[in-house]
């Protein structure tokens, strides 16, 4: 049996993972994860499961900071946000300030989360940088201003550097009369074909925000294209079937698609400040966006309204 058919939750069952043990199952690896059978039990307890899991295992292993993927099963449940398996796990003999992930070993990491004092700190040990401190703060902030901000079906582009003016001029976009406001707020699907046509704008400290509660047209390249000219534009719809999908443009050119703002995926290949990102904004693909364009948005209004204006895109903008 191994470990098939073990997965989420079923970390969390003590007995069931000893059973599995006892049976034969390979402490050290034999987990499906990231596409094989490589993967390491004490990884999927240390997101997972719960301390005396992670203990049971961790006692078990040949090496309780074997790393797979890039990093231990400490750096694991310190970016899950795990902290009572990450204690175990350090008890365990783990050691939080192993070098792995552009510099974040599982010590750092958590000096920029919600517990910042998880693990002493080893003396003459520099700790985050100033910048680094300054973007947790602000993800901090940024979060809480936003709040519950980023509802099933929300469009939404966060643009650097140009005000909300400036946007509906690149989109050739014209406001929008308050009847016609009001009848696509009420029932945006009675004609979904007018009220895709139809977003709501806000200037923000950094820049601006296009809105759609409704749908996805802020994140089309008809849009993103042209408000990103000469700056950087962060793009996502919260698909309620396949969940948050974003795109990064840039000075008229789509850079990236097929994100996934906020999901919380961090391995080996992104630099430092994208690590730091994702373990910031996970589960928070709105703030996400805005942090990525820099903007430091006041509150959640540019995104749950009302808007600045409510603007009618051109008809190639469809």
């Amino acid at each position: 049996m191994g470990w098939s058919g073990i997965s989420g939750r079923g970390w969390a069952d003590l007995e069931a993972v000893r059973a599995r043990l006892e049976a034969g199952a390979d402490p050290n690896s034999g987990v499906y994860a990231f596409g094989s059978y490589d993967g390491k039990p004490l990884h999927l307890a240390a997101e997972w499961g719960t301390p005396e899991t992670v203990t049971e295992l961790a006692r078990r292993v040949n090496d309780v900071d074997a790393e797979h993927d890039d990093r231990t099963a400490l750096w694991v449940a310190v970016f899950a946000h795990r902290l009572d398996n990450a204690r175990a796990l350090a008890a365990a003999g783990a050691d939080p300030w192993r070098p792995m992930m552009a510099g974040w070993s599982p010590g750092r990491l958590a000096l920029a989360g919600p517990a910042p004092d998880l693990f002493p700190i080893p003396a003459g040990y520099p700790g985050l940088s100033p910048a680094e401190a300054a973007t947790a703060a602000e993800a901090r902030r940024l979060i809480a201003a936003l709040g519950e901000a980023g509802e099933d079906n929300l469009g939404v582009a966060c643009v650097a550097n140009i005000t909300a003016a400036e946007a509906a001029r690149r989109l050739e976009a014209r406001p929008v009369d308050d009847a016609d406001t009001e009848a696509v707020l009420s029932d945006p699907w009675s004609d979904p074909d007018a009220s895709l046509k139809i977003v709501g704008i806000t200037d923000v400290p950094g820049g601006c925000v296009v809105t759609q509660p409704w749908g996805y047209a802020p994140s089309t390249p008809e849009v993103t294209l042209p408000l990103s000219v000469g700056t950087v534009c962060y793009s996502m719809f919260a698909n309620p079937k396949s969940g948050n999908q974003g795109a990064v443009s840039r000075n008229g050119v789509l850079d990236d698609s097929d994100t996934h703002p906020g999901g919380g995926d961090a391995g080996g290949h992104l630099t430092a400040d994208e690590i730091l990102a994702e373990y910031l904004y996970q589960d928070q693909a709105v703030a996400y966006c805005c942090a990525a364009a820099g903007l430091r948005v006041p509150d959640a209004r540019a995104v749950t309204g009302p808007p600045d204006l409510w603007l009618r895109l051109s008809e190639r903008d469809r």
